[in-house]
């Protein structure tokens, strides 16, 4: 079965600090290890399916549109985002690892890198646990696959780690 992808480039690009200048094949990968990971944790596997079944056959409407737009898509940009910065510096090829670097500018480093992966988790966090809230007043009446799952499927974690601001 073929992966439908929740969000495209254009919404990492407009919601997040990566530059439009970044090459999709970069970062593609770990928008689907963010859906993958992270967004069908908390949806479980039943709704999952559904959302991306939807998006395959080009029919997602009403309120599952309204889901993946107000809820999923804002926690899974920051997922994914706290998913590719780690390895954003980064080329694989034949020759081996490479750290890119410019001649006018200075690369980041480790702690900087980590409070932009912190941050990133929190707003992450935020959406998560706004999808949660939402979904413990919703999903009976609108959403019957979040309670369908059985046997080996995922079910939906509700509980988020967001812990709100710290001062």
């Amino acid at each position: 079965m073929a992966t439908a992808l929740f969000i495209k480039r254009q919404d990492l690009v407009k919601n997040t600090a990566l530059s439009g200048s970044v090459d999709t094949d970069k970062f593609i990968q770990f928008i689907k290890l963010a859906q993958e990971i992270h967004v069908r944790n908390y949806l479980g596997t039943d709704l999952y399916n559904k959302i991306s079944a939807d998006i395959i056959a080009d029919s997602l409407a009403g309120d599952y549109l309204s889901l993946v737009t107000d809820y999923i898509q804002p926690m899974l940009i920051h997922y994914a985002m706290t998913e590719y910065l780690p390895f954003a510096a980064y080329t694989i090829a034949n020759g081996g690892v490479y750290r890119h670097s410019s001649d006018n500018s200075q690369n980041a480093n480790k702690r900087e890198i980590d409070q932009l992966i912190s941050k990133e988790r929190d707003y992450a966090e935020y959406y998560t646990k706004r999808f949660i809230d939402y979904m413990s007043f919703n999903a009976s009446s609108k959403f019957p696959e979040y309670y369908s799952n059985n046997n080996e499927d995922i079910y939906p974690d509700k509980d988020s780690a967001y812990q709100g601001w710290n001062l």
